[in-house]
């Protein structure tokens, strides 16, 4: 082959490649379109991806969270080998949540369809997506065992030959709470693969190929040689960081060792603490899923996500520790911890690269899951009905500053769901948001101040009680700045009357009262002296810095039409 025609080649390749991103973005925004909760169809929590008939994922779409697509990369491969591809046969679709071999809780579901064209298995298409509830306990932290935490479906035909599986639909719509949001979900996320399948056959036609096998190698080897490129720019050494967390009933020390060698980047979280006798555990696959995307976020953020660009990152975490727990420990809120991984790796690779990476964030999602009918607590003093509902409504706190920008507010990373609209919620469940604004002050002061929290405040419709399954982090140990940034503000629990809640665990929201949820916001980056005034000014009159932590924090001073007082200021920061 001459290089005119191997250049000919590669541009092919390269746009067979983009196809092949396109045709996944559409099955996840098929996904959106049909699935019938608000977690998929408002927040985007979920993961579309088309995988070659050895379970090698080739591209991913770009609506969905990294903890999904990344742990659902390992997961196909269990499909395999149950139901080997030579077996498939047209118009079966597989399903499982196992949390050991998809993305690490019961309440994400795996649906994994084979691709036939010309008789053969060219390709598999899978998504897994957050449902409203999986029965058990439901979606909270205080289950001891898995088996407390729902129905956990082992890997099975959800439909064989085109014949739906009519026994799992039947168990799921006698053991969750939310059957019509659950089967409906479950078949929505059927039809994305249905989708990605025809137009995948589509794709194959067009380019006159009959598999993906040469373009899987070159995607493969293309994202694997272009990450360790990215590697071996990074200073060679080994770098420690630990992060402390507020836990359950005790802290929780998340400690990593990373090393950059000339080909490959090793986390290794030994000295990590042990599992914990609630469900804040992570299995591995949910610790490799972040692990993997704190170190693309900050080395090759904009190489495309498959079996290659992950290949070269690589980790380990002892067995028994909270990273690394095997069955039958409890895991259905893994998200609280496996969050704060990309901070924990971060505060690594910020000693690696010479442009620093971010500060701490409040990282974890802040989940509304709440919970009402007859049986909640306070029922009996409540002069009505009290109808039954499960909710499950997305809030983040503030991101940490940057090396060179400020932190987003009220912005979900790493998780990357967006949030859920308020009117969306309201439509569906009895409750009202009294209160969703941004929380001053919460930002940390630095030269480039840490993104904002923001203040909740929920009731129930004509005063009805209800329960929270609260899951919130950062309330005993705030997110940290970096080169002299200052450390972001704690978040808070508490019901409109006053009494604090704990951070985590069921609890009730009384008659007439509403919970009221303050979250955690981002560190700070550099000193808050160096932040330009005009930048201080601007952040006071949109309700972000107080006047007060203008003066105090950053050196300046406002006169009365909110416009910086050089004089002052240049005084203040002398001193």
């Amino acid at each position: 082959m001459n290089k005119s025609t191997s250049e000919i080649s590669s541009i092919k390749m390269q746009v067979m490649w983009d196809r092949l991103i396109s045709v996944v973005e559409e099955q996840a925004q098929a996904l959106v379109r049909t699935a019938f909760s608000t977690s998929v169809r408002e927040a985007g929590d979920l993961a579309a991806a088309v995988f070659d008939d050895q379970g090698r994922m080739l591209a991913q779409a770009v609506t969905g969270t990294p903890g999904h697509i990344n742990a659902m990369a390992e997961a196909v491969v269990h499909f395999i080998k149950k139901f080997p591809v030579e077996n498939m046969e047209p118009g079966d679709v597989f399903i499982t949540n196992d949390p050991w071999q998809t993305s690490g809780h019961l309440h994400d579901i795996t649906v994994v369809t084979p691709t036939f064209y010309k008789e053969k298995v060219v390709g598999i298409f899978a998504n897994t997506c957050h449902v409203v509830d999986i029965g058990g306990r439901g979606f909270g932290p205080d289950a001891q065992q898995v088996f407390e935490e729902g129905i956990n479906i082992p890997i099975m035909h959800l439909f064989q030959k085109g014949e739906v599986n009519k026994v799992l639909i039947e168990i799921l719509s006698t053991n969750v709470r939310e059957p019509r949001q659950v089967v409906g979900d479950i078949y929505s996320f059927a039809s994305a693969n249905d989708i990605g399948c025809r137009r995948m056959i589509q794709m194959l036609k067009e380019f006159s190929i009959d598999n993906l096998q040469s373009l899987a190698e070159f995607i493969i080897e293309n994202s694997r040689a272009a990450t360790i490129e990215r590697i071996k720019k990074l200073k060679k050494g080994k770098y420690r960081n630990e992060l402390t967390m507020d836990g359950y009933d005790q802290p929780v020390t998340l400690a990593a060792e990373l090393t950059v060698g000339e080909d490959s980047i090793h986390v290794d979280y030994t000295g990590t603490s042990a599992a914990s006798n609630y469900g804040i555990n992570v299995v591995l696959n949910y610790t490799k899923a972040y692990t993997c995307f704190g170190v693309k976020c900050a080395v090759a953020p904009d190489i495309p996500n498959n079996y290659g660009s992950l290949d070269p990152i690589t980790f380990s975490a002892p067995d028994g520790c909270i990273l690394n727990v095997k069955r039958p420990f409890a895991v259905a809120a893994r998200h609280i911890i496996g969050h704060l991984l990309p901070d924990t790796v971060f505060g690594c690779l910020h000693q690696a690269l010479s442009g620093g990476c971010p500060s701490e964030g409040s990282a974890s999602l802040w989940i509304l899951q709440l919970r009402g009918g007859e049986a909640v607590s306070g029922a009996e003093t409540y002069e009505g009905d009290i109808p039954t509902f499960d909710l499950l409504h997305f809030n983040a706190g503030g991101m940490g500053a940057r090396p060179t920008k400020d932190g987003l507010s009220a912005t979900a990373f790493p998780s990357g769901v967006r949030g859920v609209p308020v009117e969306a919620t309201e439509a569906i469940t009895p409750v009202v948001f009294w209160r969703k604004e941004f929380r001053e002050n919460s930002g940390a002061p630095g030269r480039y101040r840490g993104g904002c929290g923001q203040i909740i405040e929920i009731g129930g419709l004509d005063g009805i009680p209800f329960d929270v399954l609260a899951m919130y982090e950062r309330v005993y140990h705030a997110p940290r700045g970096r080169e002299d940034g200052k450390d972001g503000a704690l978040g808070q629990v508490y019901l409109k009357t006053g009494k604090k809640l704990k951070p985590k665990g069921q609890q009730n929201i009384p008659v007439n009262d509403s919970l009221v949820l303050e979250l955690a916001g981002g560190g700070g980056f550099g000193n808050p002296l160096h932040r330009d005034p005009v930048n201080v000014a601007r952040d006071v009159s949109n309700g972000f810095v107080s006047e007060k932590s203008a003066r105090e924090d950053y050196g300046v001073a406002l006169d009365a039409n909110g416009e910086v007082n050089q004089n002052d200021t240049e005084l203040l920061r002398s001193q």
